[in-house]
């Protein structure tokens, strides 16, 4: 019998990694698509976002024991990610109209995001292939394998997205103020 699951787990990891292209082209196609601003989702976001940001910026204080440089790494690339987002709210067209706010977020700047995001990705798998190389000469794969380029890049990421819908909430809101 476990000789059966380990196929079935293969099999459904190869899935997939084979469907992330798709996957990622999708996800650019609803970034750049024009869309109402709700602010029961912007406030889902933000907080969602926020406690992932925390998490994550725990997560690299722990992983700073054991690689240096993770903790720094993670607090520059969520400042950049903070400045895109305004960038990217800058950038954003807004249509006010009496039934409500639309957005058309940037089009290069989520090509730029989500560049950032396949590379990482295309690094890390080709870096972690590498590093078992690493491994067996008795070195750290963790360090070898870049962690602290990943959490920079996850920190761009987060930063971005959670200044994003911090300014869609609150042109939502001053879009509201003057509709009374």
């Amino acid at each position: 019998m476990p000789l059966i699951i380990i196929p079935v787990v293969l099999l459904v990891m190869l899935g997939f990694i084979a469907l992330l292209p798709i996957a990622i082209v999708q996800r650019y196609r609803a970034g750049t698509a024009r869309q109402p601003a709700r602010g029961w989702l912007a406030t889902i976001n933000i907080v969602g976002l926020s406690i992932s940001v925390v998490m994550f910026l725990t997560g690299a204080a722990l992983t700073n024991f054991w690689v240096s440089s993770a903790l720094t790494y993670t607090l520059a690339g969520l400042g950049i990610g903070l400045v895109l987002g305004f960038i990217g709210l800058t950038l954003t067209r807004w249509e006010a109209s009496p039934r409500g706010l639309h957005f058309t977020p940037n089009r290069w700047l989520v090509l730029g995001i989500t560049l950032v995001v396949t590379a990482r990705i295309a690094y890390g798998f080709w870096r972690g292939w590498q590093s078992w190389q690493s491994a067996v000469d008795g070195g750290s794969w963790v360090v070898a394998s870049g962690a602290v380029g990943a959490l920079a890049a996850g920190a761009v990421v987060l930063g971005y997205y959670l200044t994003y819908w911090i300014g869609v909430r609150r042109r939502l809101e001053r879009h509201w103020r003057t509709q009374r």
